[in-house]
């Protein structure tokens, strides 16, 4: 599905690849911002009291926040309802409750007690509504993590969680799936919401016409991502590509073989791409970048 090449075996010159995609940045400078002390938050999407009308969703696509949360705080018990809402750990540890279980009851890790790690994904299916709590129960370390909300095919699902460990070793080889939409997609039956079975194997299932990806690009090489991982319905794609800040601002990529340099905090909004594009991102700064790929209809 994914590939990997060194860039010495690649030709240098800035020749596009996919010259039908229309390529456009999302500098992080762009990205609304609140530093409220606990939580250090940045918002690629309208999202709470910060709105701007060119950055309200991408497809699916509704909300990614990068934020660092300090130790013993967190979001305390609150209500989703019709969305998809997952957690990508960058570093540090967080904490998901569910509302109805008390803490110091959980037993051990379950789906209404999880500590997350870095690699870890948290997935939330909001449907007819939910409650729970994140929250950094760590002494001393912030947690650093990105969260994002994807509008689900229909609304009215059954509420549900879902949690993954994603190998850190797999992602600096090629691009890494981490959801995938649920077999039986909009129709799917009782059974296969209850069997839970993702489009792609060892993926979380989402609602939604939509695919999560992650990869930690080596300095100097180059991962393809595959449009729609073979595993969406609409032929018509668009993808987001986010760098988060994980290298003390010294992340480079490029997308697709043009000029354009993205730093840590960018996105790139990508349209006019079909199911089966082949789309490079090469790591063109002095250390290894992760990048998210979020591939939606």
């Amino acid at each position: 599905m994914n590939t990997v090449e060194p860039m010495n075996t690649v030709k240098n010159a800035m020749s596009k690849t996919l010259s039908h995609a229309k390529i456009t940045p999302h500098r992080s400078a762009t990205r609304g911002h609140g530093d409220h002390g606990w939580l250090n938050t940045y918002h690629s999407f309208s999202f709470a009291d910060w709105y701007n009308p060119k950055f309200s969703h991408f497809g699916s696509l509704r909300v990614l926040n990068e934020d660092r949360v300090k130790a013993n705080s967190g979001f305390p018990t609150h209500p989703h309802r019709d969305f998809e809402i997952f957690s990508y750990i960058l570093s540090g540890e967080l904490t998901h409750r569910d509302s109805m279980l008390q803490k110091g009851a959980e037993g051990g890790q379950s789906d209404k007690f999880f500590r997350m790690h870095r690699g870890d994904v948290q997935f939330t299916t909001g449907g007819t509504g939910i409650a729970h709590s994140e929250f950094n129960e760590h002494a001393k370390d912030t947690v650093h993590f990105l969260q994002i909300w994807a509008i689900p095919w229909k609304r009215g699902l059954t509420p549900r969680y879902h949690t993954r460990h994603f190998d850190e070793d797999a992602k600096r080889k090629a691009f890494v799936p981490i959801l995938s939409p649920l077999k039986g997609g909009v129709d799917a039956t009782a059974e296969q919401e209850k069997a839970a079975e993702p489009t792609i194997p060892e993926t979380i299932p989402i609602h939604a016409d939509f695919v999560m990806a992650a990869g930690i690009v080596p300095a100097g090489e180059k991962f393809v991502w595959t449009v729609g991982a073979n595993a969406t319905e609409n032929n018509k794609r668009k993808v987001f590509i986010h760098v988060p800040m994980t290298k003390k601002g010294k992340t480079q990529v490029r997308i697709d073989g043009r000029d354009e340099v993205y730093s840590e905090g960018d996105g790139a909004f990508i349209d006019g791409v079909h199911a089966g594009d082949k789309l490079s991102v090469e790591s063109v700064g002095e250390v290894e970048a992760e990048v998210i790929v979020l591939d939606t209809a």
